[in-house]
């Protein structure tokens, strides 16, 4: 007796974490272009009795679908108490695909998804049925409604489809006004683009007779600031307080300092700042490089030294000035050195190998679409030359200038020993 019992008690404890029937769902599932469609599938359902009589509780799970591999085991529904469906979702790439809703039979072989997906049903999305009769909901009686609404800023009299919105004092949606081609400021205001940028006046010729007894002039515009104002006698930097004295437009030298008879006056200075938004080009020279260059013993033509121009630094009307110069050790062999603009050899120049040192300087004026070239060479045994032509370089674009070096023979060393390469604007 004793026996029966201890069989009867394993048979019911084995029977009891045996657990629900399973169905199995195992399919392939592709997107619409083809491809294996990778992702999740959540599966949730509400709770249930089996067949068997055990309780399912409300859950969720979220499954794994790998190159388009689906496989999960699931308890069947279409024998539950209540009738149950389960609703899965199916996400891909961060986000909701769609959703679907399964009823799962008993089966003993694995079942494909079409075998289960049926189209939702009709108690879950029938409507009440009608009466004839409406009954509204009011705002009140949604938690959390009123207070979200209130919440939301409101449309003011002055708004408009198809404009900029902005908050008033309010806190009231109105639409800015302005032209088309205004900028909105952060304060809803509007107004023209781009701030207050400065303007220069340079080459101003002062007017007033250069005839030695005149020591007044009068510039074209008032400098502001002040300090900015830079007077030239004759290519020579006056000094305010000790060459002259101004006061608003009116420029006064001292008798010591009056231009004379053939003298030229310029003077370069800022402006009031306009509301224009258009870029002001410097007042005065940039210095784009400078520095010392390289060693070269090459009997073929090297690089000692280059300057890279930006694109966008140059534009019509500026002038480029390039000054160089090259130092020669040892007696051996005679040297040669070039300039280049861009694509375009501005100076070449061969030097005996008695020649120590060698200089020179180039210019390029900057035209619409090209640029006209002159240079000047010399050296201490070395005949002082001149050149002008021209090159079709896009400077616009940017370039380089690039100073090149070269031997005639081995054993000696030609140095770049100083260049310069200065913007006039």
């Amino acid at each position: 007796m004793t026996l029966r019992l201890l069989f009867a008690a394993v048979w019911l404890a084995s029977s009891a974490l045996a657990g629900p029937p399973l169905t199995t769902i195992q399919d392939v599932l592709y997107k619409a272009d083809g491809t294996r469609f990778n992702g999740t599938v959540t599966i949730s359902w509400t709770s249930f009795q089996a067949m068997d009589n055990s309780t399912i509780a409300t859950q969720v799970i979220t499954v794994k679908i790998v190159d388009g591999n689906l496989h999960v085991q699931l308890v069947p529904t279409t024998t539950s108490t209540p009738t149950t469906y389960y609703t899965a979702t199916y996400n891909s790439a961060g986000r909701i695909q769609f959703q679907e809703t399964w009823s799962v039979p008993s089966s003993a072989q694995p079942l494909h998804v079409r075998d289960v997906r049926i189209a939702t049903p009709s108690n879950l999305t029938a409507p009440a049925a009608d009466t004839g009769t409406t009954t509204p909901t009011q705002e009140s009686s949604i938690v959390g409604l009123v207070a979200d609404l209130g919440a939301r800023p409101l449309k003011g009299a002055g708004y408009a489809a198809g404009s900029v919105a902005v908050v008033d004092a309010l806190g009231v949606l109105e639409s800015a006004t302005g032209t088309a081609t205004d900028c909105m400021h952060v304060d809803g205001s509007s107004g023209p683009c781009g701030g207050t940028a400065p303007s220069f006046m340079d080459g101003d010729s002062p007017a007033g007779i250069v005839d030695g007894s005149n020591a007044s002039f009068t510039l074209s515009a008032v400098p502001n600031p002040t300090t900015s104002l830079a007077v030239y006698r004759n290519g020579v930097l006056q000094k305010t307080g000790q060459d002259y004295s101004f006061t608003g437009t009116t420029l006064q030298f001292v008798a010591a300092s009056a231009p004379q008879p053939g003298d030229t006056l310029l003077a370069s200075y800022r402006l009031t700042g306009t509301a224009s938004g258009t870029p002001q080009t410097y007042a005065s020279p940039q210095v784009l490089c400078s520095g010392t260059g390289a060693a070269t013993t090459n009997t073929t033509l090297t690089s000692t030294g280059t300057c890279a121009i930006p694109s966008g630094l140059l534009t019509p009307g500026d002038r480029v000035e390039i000054r160089f110069d090259f130092a020669h050790q040892g007696t051996v062999s005679g040297f040669s050195f070039e300039i280049h603009w861009g694509a375009t050899t501005i100076v070449h120049r061969d030097a005996a190998a008695g020649e120590a040192l060698a200089g020179g300087r180039a210019d390029a004026a900057l035209l619409s679409a090209s640029a006209q070239l002159s240079s000047q060479t010399w050296g201490a045994l070395l005949s002082f030359s001149t050149t002008v032509g021209s090159a079709t370089d896009a400077y616009t674009n940017g370039l380089t200038v690039d100073f090149q070096g070269m031997l005639a023979q081995t054993g000696d060393t030609l140095t770049l020993a100083n260049y310069t390469v200065v913007r006039f604007p």
